[in-house]
């Protein structure tokens, strides 16, 4: 890795937070008018547009698993810049597309092409580890975590609004959203990767599993990316069964499911954009990573066996902290390879987030299906929470059988 780095730009983290902003608050934005879309498209039942839903959900992450090592290995060989604006041009158009879409195939294209071009957060995170200083970047990680979760507070709530002008509207403000800031990205970011630190393209480290495959070359990072595999697989239990969990214990009405999901998105976004930096500065990486994991679980195991609501508010409260473990364990894991090299690992890190969108929702919601069904041993509607909270376990372990290996202590 190269002693010298390129100086921190405000305009290039300002354009990296609103491309991560933008990118969630463009599947946010979309969400409450995408069954009325299907039904229009289809003429089918709302459960069946449910299904198509799901599909879309499911094709949307496939390709996002499959092409984060790509773009990452891309920004290796031609730099950051060029990728990442090519990526928001693709998404704006791509959500004309389907707003424009006149059947629902259509739809399933556009969720393809975004789930390519949504695959650029891996060259986002590369740029952020090119400008900023190793002892920084768990701080500058936890901002873009901070993103996401602002979107995700605002994005449905646009959408719903919008939604009052038709089904497609949403889609049309999104893609002017994402034009705009690729225009302010052209105009003012500057390129991070030097000449001499890029390297050729190869497609046998550019698939998953050439990814995968530099992981097990660097045995530290590999065992930090299964910990936070483990640590995304408990994650994703809250978007897959939180709604059905509080509607099946307590009845809460759509208000209220609401409010509670956006208390947990407000939590998240002041977590990692205000505390994650206080708590790294004081702690370090290491011990922010465990102080994450440890209150994920907690809050997991909370919700499993709440006996109210506002006991869950508390217990999202406790669980808000999770958010220091992700941006802490990838600062660790930038440490691991040369600059050269981010992009790639930061692809293969990616690739290990697009595997748990995959498979977490579709374990988490069979979890639940089963032990709120008919033929379960015992009804408990906490079940999943309860796998995730075993999933946090494993992170805790994992975490401290690396730190102790590496001396990173």
């Amino acid at each position: 890795m190269t002693d010298t780095q390129p100086k921190i730009s405000k305009h290039a983290i300002t354009f990296i937070f609103i491309t991560m902003l933008i990118d969630s608050v463009g599947l946010g934005i979309i969400l409450p008018v995408l069954p009325q879309l299907i039904e229009q498209l289809t003429g089918d039942t709302l459960s069946n547009a449910a299904v198509y839903g799901g599909w879309l959900l499911f094709v949307y992450a496939a390709a996002q698993f499959l092409c984060a090592p790509i773009l990452g290995n891309l920004s290796d060989r031609f730099g950051r810049r060029p990728v990442l604006l090519m990526s928001l041009v693709t998404i704006g158009l791509d959500y004309i597309l389907m707003g424009l879409a006149p059947t629902v195939i259509w739809l399933f294209i556009g969720r393809i092409i975004s789930g390519i071009a949504g695959a650029s957060y891996s060259t986002a995170n590369a740029y952020i580890a090119d400008i900023t200083p190793p002892e920084k970047r768990a701080q500058s990680f936890g901002l873009m975590g901070a993103a996401f979760g602002v979107g995700f507070i605002i994005g449905p709530v646009i959408g719903g609004l919008l939604g009052s002008f038709g089904p497609r509207m949403p889609f049309y403000v999104a893609a002017g959203l994402a034009l705009a800031n690729a225009l302010y990205g052209f105009l003012v970011i500057p390129e991070t990767l030097s000449k001499e630190n890029r390297r050729p393209f190869s497609w046998k480290r550019a698939n998953t599993l050439g990814a995968f495959a530099h992981l097990r070359s660097v045995p530290i990072a590999l065992t930090l990316a299964v910990t936070l595999f483990f640590h995304q697989m408990a994650h994703f239990v809250l978007p897959a069964v939180w709604s059905f969990y509080v509607l099946e214990k307590f009845n809460w009405s759509t208000a209220e499911i609401g409010y509670s999901l956006g208390f947990a998105g407000l939590l998240m976004a002041l977590v990692q954009g205000g505390l994650i930096g206080k708590v790294i500065a004081k702690i370090g990486s290491e011990r922010a990573a465990y102080v994450g994991l440890v209150f994920a679980a907690m809050g997991y195991f909370g919700y499993a066996f709440a006996p109210n609501g506002l006991t869950l508010y508390i217990f999202l409260g406790i669980a808000s902290l999770a958010g220091l473990a992700y941006p802490s364990i990838n600062a660790i894991i930038t440490t691991t390879v040369p600059a050269n090299a981010q992009g790639e690992m930061q692809g293969a890190l990616g690739s290990v987030s697009g595997i748990t969108a995959i498979l977490a929702p579709i374990l988490m919601t069979q979890v639940f299906g089963y032990f709120t069904g008919p033929s379960a041993p015992v009804h408990f509607a906490g079940a999943p929470f309860l796998v995730a909270g075993l999933f946090e376990l494993g992170a805790i372990f994992l975490l401290a059988r690396v730190i102790r290996q590496s001396h990173l202590k």
